[in-house]
């Protein structure tokens, strides 16, 4: 089981650990209706929904995954979203999930606490591989999954099931500890 997530810092962000004084930034972009259900989760519907989505975040690392990290701007210490490594299996792999306040895309927030995360996953986690999934139709998901530098695998046809109950087809894209050397070279992370 984890202990404790570390408290990672980038030039603009700082990575921690998610918890309840979140709710109301958290709430303030997951109750917009095009946030969630553009990455398969319902908009919530109030501050208690968003208290009950972060104890479960939190409930992660009891069930041996990493945990769930606010991406909170050290500038205006304000939470704008979340990023984590998911679906883990120890030393083998485990996939990206990000989520950036709608207020704030566009300012490379993703893909800036993205890198720290990867390279969090592949240098301390001892990952072999972090897929990173994202509908079809999600151009700035899959953006950013470019700019991390990631490289497409395939198309899994009706690999996701999304709260409403319709199926969408996903990319899957991925980033082996041999791609995240070569690119560490070229990339600051």
């Amino acid at each position: 089981m984890f202990k404790k997530m570390p408290v990672i810092e980038t030039n603009r962000l700082i990575l921690r650990e998610i918890d309840y004084r979140d709710v109301d930034d958290m709430f303030e972009y997951a109750s917009l209706p095009f946030v969630g259900p553009s990455a398969g989760w319902a908009p919530h519907t109030s501050k208690i929904e968003t208290k009950l989505v972060i104890q479960s975040f939190i409930d992660k690392v009891r069930r041996n995954q990493p945990g769930v990290f606010a991406v909170v701007l050290k500038e205006e210490n304000k939470m704008i979203g979340t990023v984590e490594l998911h679906s883990y299996y120890p030393n083998h792999k485990a996939e990206l999930g990000y989520t950036i306040s709608p207020y704030y895309w566009g300012q490379g927030f993703a893909t800036e606490a993205s890198k720290a995360v990867i390279k969090w996953g592949f240098e301390d986690l001892n990952l072999k591989r972090i897929e990173c999934l994202s509908f079809v139709d999600n151009y700035q998901s899959l953006r950013v999954c470019e700019k991390l530098g990631f490289k497409f695998e395939c198309i899994r046809r009706k690999g996701y099931l999304r709260y409403d109950g319709n199926v969408f087809d996903v990319k899957c894209y991925v980033m082996t500890d041999d791609d995240y050397i070569e690119l560490k070279k070229q990339f600051k992370y």
